[in-house]
């Protein structure tokens, strides 16, 4: 009697192949941060395996509900998360979030009508600032060139557009510039980003629990049953 495929889990009863988990931990291995991944075979890289389960299972899940709801997937834009919402999902939903189409059009479809009372406060009025278009080994994404190393901004504003340089150990190209509103200083954050990611957070906890069957090996990387899920001192 032969064994079956291995799997990554189930997804509303359905095998998942573990097949796409094993060519994404490959990539990692062969990817340009290779030197900073846990030893092969470590208790810590079976817990990076479990994350990048993790990450494939909910990507899969949002595709399953993407298709049921019918939803535009390509009008779901890259993004890249900053550290507040990144904290706010949890690693292995923003990871998620940033790498698959689907799960951003979920969670906007999840939390189109979330809603939080607005305060009756004074807003400074909004200014405008520059915003670079950053190409790099790790993708593209924008960032406020005030927030760049000092050497890594003065050389891509000394280089051609789109001319890569290296700096500040960051090597990028610099795609394009403009300009975008910002609320003014001192202004009071918006509440709702945060309720609609709360709103998405728990959507999908109560959909992995009642959708997703985990196989042993891929538990999630939190589980305390789970033997490598323990702090050594």
């Amino acid at each position: 009697m032969t064994a079956g495929p291995a799997l990554l889990g189930l997804l509303d009863g359905h095998p998942l192949p573990r097949a796409e988990l094993d060519r994404r931990l490959a990539a990692l291995r062969a990817g340009p941060r290779s030197s900073a991944l846990p030893a092969p075979g470590s208790a810590e890289d079976r817990q990076l395996t479990r994350w990048v389960a993790q990450v494939l299972l909910t990507e899969a899940l949002c595709t399953a509900e993407a298709a049921a709801r019918g939803l535009d997937c390509a009008a779901a834009p890259p993004v890249r998360l900053d550290q507040r919402a990144a904290v706010e999902l949890g690693s292995i939903t923003a990871a998620a979030f940033e790498g698959c189409a689907a799960v951003r059009a979920v969670f906007a479809a999840v939390t189109a009508d979330v809603a939080v009372p607005q305060p009756g406060l004074h807003r400074p009025a909004p200014v405008l600032a520059t915003v670079w278009e950053l190409a790099t080994p790790d993708g593209d994404f924008e960032a406020d060139p005030e927030t760049l190393p000092v050497a890594l901004a003065a050389a891509l504003r000394a280089a051609p557009p789109g001319h890569r340089v290296t700096a500040a150990d960051w090597t990028a190209a610099l795609v394009s510039t403009r300009t975008r509103t910002v609320p003014g200083p001192d202004a009071a954050p918006d509440p709702l980003p945060p309720a609609r990611r709360l709103a998405f957070v728990r959507w999908l906890d109560h959909a992995r629990a009642h959708r997703l069957t985990l196989v042993p090996g891929l538990e999630h990387p939190g589980d305390p049953a789970q033997p490598d899920n323990h702090h050594r001192h």
